[in-house]
């Protein structure tokens, strides 16, 4: 048996309520253990927490211009590795023709976050169209295979050696952020059965399957994507971030955590969509300062206009390891305070991982260097 260390006290100047109604000319910094989740002290400093002159060591936060990254692949599993460590893989990808042959991730689940592009997926349970901001969940050992109609840019995460779930949605009930209805699953439908039964179910066709790591190429003398029927409660499926309906509430600053999107074995993968902006006079505007201090935090920026952060564009990422204190850079936060906006015009992928994720060489040819500066006030 175990349980938190807890004494919730209070000493010197404090708001009564965390991220609401600060004392006066002070800057609040959140540090908490596991993640948002645990117990948690807020500091109310007279500086900002991120107001850094000079920041050296492997520490330094990373950002990542993704549009730099122009190969294309035939396969997923020559996608550009990014950030992996034992728990999650996150590769990018670029796809502008059908997949020649099936893939079969062996090692752990696959989501697929629809960067730009739109076409079909043809896998065991049939077939199914994205489109841009389409989360595509594909169960370990699924086969499938994508045909692009346009372009498609694609984030890959792995759950290695686990599986994707929904998070516990508590006291807000099960149909709170997006109902279940809204997980769509592929179809046996004409689209299927053509593949299955045209000129493409009758030609060999190749299997590559990755397994721990490593890739085996089974021949078919026919198409595998042949089912005629199924059932059960496993399959594919999608929701796309359109679908997603945030909570919120306009006296107080949501977590991160409350736009937990999908769940696997030490990480988890957050969706920020528009929303409106806390319009309480006394609520912070803008994300809290936080340290960072269980969890590495990676986001893709899908969309949109990023109210925190300056010079971030779509396609663009940002890595903000386990260990220091982060949140909006100051022209941001000084926006907030005076309330300029009123919604947010946003649009990205959080992932946020227990153990820390190793930066990859495609990752580094692409990397901003300055970004650690952006936190300097302009002079």
């Amino acid at each position: 048996m175990k349980r938190w260390i807890s004494y919730p006290k209070a000493e010197g100047e404090f708001s009564r309520q965390a991220h609401c109604d600060l004392p006066e000319g002070t800057f609040e910094r959140e540090m908490g253990k596991e993640g948002f989740f645990g117990p948690a002290c807020h500091f109310h400093h007279k500086h900002a927490p991120t107001g850094w002159t000079e920041f050296d060591g492997p520490l330094r936060p990373h950002a990542f211009d993704l549009n730099r990254l122009e190969v294309r692949a035939a396969s997923p599993f020559q996608a550009y590795p990014l950030l992996s460590n034992a728990d999650a893989r996150i590769r990018w990808w670029l796809l502008d023709a059908p997949m020649p042959a099936l893939a079969r991730n062996a090692d752990g689940d696959e989501l697929l976050f629809i960067h730009e592009g739109e076409g079909a997926l043809f896998c065991d349970w049939g077939h199914l169209d994205y489109r841009d901001g389409d989360y595509i969940v594909l169960p370990r050992g699924a086969m499938w295979r994508l045909e692009p109609r346009q372009p498609t840019r694609v984030m890959l995460v792995e759950a290695s050696g686990s599986s994707y779930q929904l998070p516990e949605k508590g006291l807000v009930g099960p149909h709170a952020i997006f109902d279940a209805t809204a997980l769509d699953t592929p179809r046996l439908d004409d689209a299927f059965a053509a593949q299955r039964d045209g000129e493409a179910g009758s030609r060999p066709w190749a299997v590559q399957v990755k397994h721990q790591g490593k890739l085996t190429t089974i021949h078919y003398p026919f198409n595998p994507l042949d089912a005629v029927g199924w059932h059960g409660d496993l399959a594919a499926c999608r929701v796309n971030w359109r679908d997603i309906r945030p909570l919120m509430s306009h006296r107080y600053h949501l977590p991160p955590s409350a736009h937990t999107t999908f769940v696997a074995r030490n990480f988890v993968v957050c969706t920020f969509v528009p929303r409106p902006i806390e319009s309480d006079p006394g609520a912070l505007k803008v994300p809290f300062y936080h340290s960072n201090d269980d969890y590495d935090e990676f986001i893709l920026y899908h969309r949109g206009s990023f109210f925190s952060r300056d010079n971030i564009r779509p396609g663009m990422t940002t890595l903000h390891p386990c260990g220091f204190t982060h949140g909006p850079h100051p022209k941001a936060f000084a926006a907030g305070l005076k309330a300029e906006r009123k919604e947010t015009d946003e649009v990205a992928v959080m992932i946020d991982t227990r153990f820390p994720l190793e930066v990859n060489e495609p990752a580094r040819a692409v990397e901003l260097h300055e970004y650690a500066d952006s936190w300097k006030p302009k002079a």
